[in-house]
């Protein structure tokens, strides 16, 4: 668990201006030095872990975020944080395989 913790931290910080370009393109009318910083930090989380963890499935990495969002955020922010990752994960072409597993559909087409 400590492992993975830091796999993340270190993953956001090397990539978070990258990161930030990508939520910010997500976020309408926000920009992301103006969210929360709860909300900020979570959406940077599952961002990262949705491009660059190819191991962990995208409805795990999405539902862990709300949940975050959740126990740290304020009222809206796990919509907030939900919003923005669907976004994330519907529109991004390198997360295709991530959608078709999400969707419950094999490569071949079918469902699982």
């Amino acid at each position: 668990m400590k492992a993975f913790a830091v796999r993340l931290v270190n993953g956001v910080l090397e990539h978070k201006k990258d990161l930030d370009t990508l939520i910010g393109k997500y976020a309408t009318n926000w920009k992301v030095s103006r969210m929360q910083i709860v909300d900020r930090n979570i959406l940077r989380l599952g961002t990262y872990e949705l491009l660059w963890l190819e191991d962990v499935p995208a409805k795990v990495t999405v539902n862990e975020a709300i949940e975050l969002a959740k126990d740290f955020g304020d009222e809206e922010a796990a919509r907030f944080v939900n919003g923005i990752l669907d976004k994330v994960l519907a529109m991004e072409p390198k997360l295709e395989t991530k959608r078709r597993e999400a969707s419950g559909v094999k490569r071949e087409g079918k469902k699982t």
